[in-house]
């Protein structure tokens, strides 16, 4: 391996830490939830990040987010932050029904806070991408989106040949979205395409009203289309 290659996957395997100044004091979380509770979650991602690369990079084995499929990755994302949240705010629990909705439920509403399907609590989502996220269904709840920048699989292919780089959170934004917040994109008779629903302007800029952390660079740019990591599962 190229020797400044092999520096810069050193350097990749720790994530760049949180920033507790880039949190919006005026943001409004619901059902007890503050930004230090997700100051807490976000730090603790870094931290199992950072162990697990570098202890694969003494294998000489590709970090994580080289390693799985993108969509894979972004749920290892969201399930850690639904896994963790609860642990620093005690007015939130997993929802522990088998693909339940949604995430995280107020502790104590449910039964062993498991419930099918709800409009109480707060879905959690991870994406690469600033915007056009999407959805299997149009569904009425408080959403959280994280967005991160990381490295991928094929990074280091033609065309691409893009460095390795740490991964770092680069904004989280969150609001009470309604089914009106949504368009349906069915499947066509021929398309293998799972049938999704994409949030519309009105609730993304409910959210970015709402913005929760921002550690954006000038040269972030929007995306033109989703790919398939963006639906929300």
């Amino acid at each position: 391996m190229d020797v400044d290659i092999d520096r810069l996957e050193l350097v990749a395997c720790t994530p760049q830490p949180i920033r507790r100044g880039a949190f919006n004091p005026n943001v409004l979380l619901p059902f007890g939830c503050a930004t230090d509770h997700l100051f807490s979650a976000m730090d603790d991602f870094i931290n199992f990040l950072g162990f697990v690369n570098s202890q694969l990079h003494t294998r000489q084995m590709p970090r994580l987010e080289s390693l799985l499929m993108p969509a894979n990755f972004s749920s290892v994302v969201s399930e850690y932050m639904n896994v963790t949240i609860p642990k620093y705010c005690s007015s939130l629990a997993r929802n522990t029904y088998h693909n339940g909705h949604p995430d995280l439920l107020p502790a104590g509403l449910f039964p062993n806070n498991s419930v099918q399907y709800s409009h109480k609590g707060i879905e959690i989502k991870a994406s690469r991408y600033l915007k056009n996220w999407q959805g299997h269904n149009a569904e009425e709840s408080w959403l959280m989106v994280f967005v991160f920048d990381s490295n991928r699989p094929n990074d280091h292919t033609q065309p691409k040949l893009i460095h390795p780089k740490p991964f770092r959170f680069i904004k989280v934004v969150g609001a009470q979205l309604e089914q009106s917040d949504w368009k349906e994109q069915p499947r066509g008779d021929t398309s293998r395409r799972t049938a999704t629903a994409t949030i519309l302007p009105s609730g993304y800029d409910k959210m970015e009203a709402n913005w929760i952390y921002r550690d954006l660079d000038g040269d972030e740019k929007e995306p033109e289309m989703p790919d398939e990591e963006t639906t929300l599962h």
